[in-house]
């Protein structure tokens, strides 16, 4: 059984993120070793859990078996859990998640006040790309008083006040012990319904995770492809078919990257093998490419169609733009010449500004991107050591 849906978990580091999504999936995300010893993420996580409901007591719960009556359950849902960073240094990270994800959990810790920094950030992502299906989880509920809750959820409501998740749910929950997880899990059936994807359009999949699955010191014959992962948005893929990357690689140092070709060996969503696959959740291609071109998340912006059915690579993208209004920083104008860093899909580069005219931009990239029209875009500009979100658009 494939995902239906991409939910994106998104809040001020260390607001329980990981552990809500721990409690949700029973994975922990943090697994890269950088992540464990800082104790905060830095890639995408991802896992799945399956939603369930009770016959008999007409009960939503994340249990195989009803909390209830003590009898069995059926599957009403599954779903793949996205865990975004929330250091604001990883901003860009964030603003590609957001291309694959069709709803979030917007996290706020009772235990601290409202509005932190990346709390602000991670809305502002949500204000711009478009994403309406929210619920907001009011995370650590145990280690404040009943008092202290309420005063931490006024003030919840009150930053709300004109965002995109003005009118969402809040949901208190406490992930560490398992405390109204099954109230988030039946906001997530009523607030975060599966999309109408077109399967029987050409295949456009976005590439937000590449790795290599060898052990090292495996035996040559024993070797697997690389593999890339991520979320098909349009269209389906089977085993055996040939398939188109691009970008893909630079063969040569300077040179310009050219799309890689393979076919397609296996498809799996975590634990469980497909034969097909189609829009929704969060999957992993099995390739015939050398894993060296996949480690380390080589692919990752990339994007993933039919043989000789992906648009060409371009250097220099065109983009109607808004300026971001900010109640943490100023935000001028953007200029001619100043370097930007550029999110659209998952894709996230170094560029320049060329020419600006009323509301246009025309962004020259370091390294090239494949584009649709009216695709969205975000624009990140460098204040002082970091790069700060300050506008966004679409594909012109």
């Amino acid at each position: 059984m494939q995902a239906e849906v991409n939910i994106g978990l998104l809040g001020h580091v260390d607001h329980g993120k990981t552990t809500l999504t721990y409690a949700l999936t029973g994975k922990w995300t943090d697994t890269h070793s950088e992540e464990i010893k800082r104790g905060i993420s830095i890639r995408l996580g991802y896992a799945d859990a399956y939603i369930y409901h009770c016959p008999k007591c007409n009960r939503i719960t994340l249990d195989k078996k009803c909390p209830g009556c003590g009898g069995p359950t059926e599957i009403k849902r599954k779903i793949s859990f996205v865990d975004a960073p929330g250091h604001e240094t990883l901003m860009t990270t964030v603003i590609s998640a957001a291309s694959i994800l069709n709803g979030a959990l917007f996290l706020i810790a009772a235990n601290e006040p409202c509005p932190q920094p990346q709390t602000l950030e991670h809305m502002l992502v949500l204000n711009t790309t478009g994403i309406r299906n929210i619920i907001v989880v009011q995370t650590k509920v145990d280690l404040v008083t009943k008092e202290k809750a309420l005063e931490n959820y006024k003030q919840i409501k009150e930053f709300l006040k004109g965002t995109a998740a003005e009118n969402a749910p809040i949901v208190p929950v406490s992930a560490n012990n398992r405390l109204n997880l099954d109230r988030l899990a039946e906001r997530i059936i009523e607030n975060i319904p599966p999309p109408k994807y077109e399967k029987n359009a050409p295949l456009r999949m976005y590439v937000s995770r590449s790795f290599d699955i060898n052990r090292p010191g495996s035996e040559i014959e024993k070797l697997h492809g690389g593999v890339v992962g991520g979320s098909i948005v349009l269209g389906t893929v089977k085993v055996g078919d040939e398939i188109e990357i691009s970008p893909g690689i630079s063969k040569k140092e300077g040179a310009p990257p050219e799309p890689v070709f393979s076919k397609v060996m296996s498809l799996r969503e975590e634990s469980d093998d497909m034969q097909e696959a189609g829009p929704g959740g969060l999957i992993a291609v099995g390739t015939t490419l050398d894993p060296s071109i996949t480690k380390s998340d080589g692919l990752v912006g990339s994007i993933i169609g039919r043989k000789g059915e992906v648009p060409k690579a371009v250097n220099e993208i065109n983009i109607k733009y808004t300026m971001l209004k900010r109640p943490d920083m100023e935000v001028p104008l953007l200029r001619e010449n100043e370097p930007v860093v550029l999110s659209v899909h998952t894709y996230a580069g170094v560029g320049a500004i060329t020419k600006l005219a009323k509301g246009k931009a025309t962004v020259r990239l370091k390294r090239p991107t494949i584009v649709y029209n009216n695709m969205n875009v975000a624009l990140s500009r460098r204040v002082g050591q970091r790069w700060r979100l300050c506008a966004w658009g679409t594909v012109a």
